[in-house]
């Protein structure tokens, strides 16, 4: 079992950045490929970022690509998503998730959630 808690979530104005963690308490966290998604108040879950085992390899949403940068730190079981150049369209729900071994870029290959933190840009 993995336990998902996110931080750093918040408002802050159009054009402005934020970074969001996510800490995994787990003592096997380098086993583990994460992930980042969203979710705004009447649409779907959307996928915005995920990282390999290692952090080798990331991948990310259109929506997001060039503006948001997932990182991991395996030593702090924490991975990171440093979010610039904020919109409205970024105001969602944002939650991390964790999926031991392979890495997903669908919800439902994600064993694991967090809570989920809110980020409101503000026009």
């Amino acid at each position: 079992q993995v336990h998902l808690v996110e931080s750093g979530g918040g408002l802050v104005q159009a054009g402005g950045s934020m970074r969001l963690s996510c800490a995994a308490s787990t003592e096997n966290f380098g086993n583990y490929a994460m992930g980042w998604f969203r979710q705004a108040p009447g649409k779907e879950r959307e996928f915005v970022a995920a990282i390999t085992r290692n952090g080798g390899h990331t991948y990310y949403g259109d929506s997001v690509n060039g503006r948001f940068t997932i990182s991991r730190d395996n030593a702090k079981s924490t991975v990171y998503l440093q979010m610039y150049s904020l919109n409205a369209e970024d105001t969602a729900v944002y939650s991390c998730a964790a999926n031991r071994i392979f890495i997903g870029l669908k919800a439902n290959e994600y064993a694991y959630w967090g809570q989920g933190t809110q980020v409101t840009v503000s026009s």
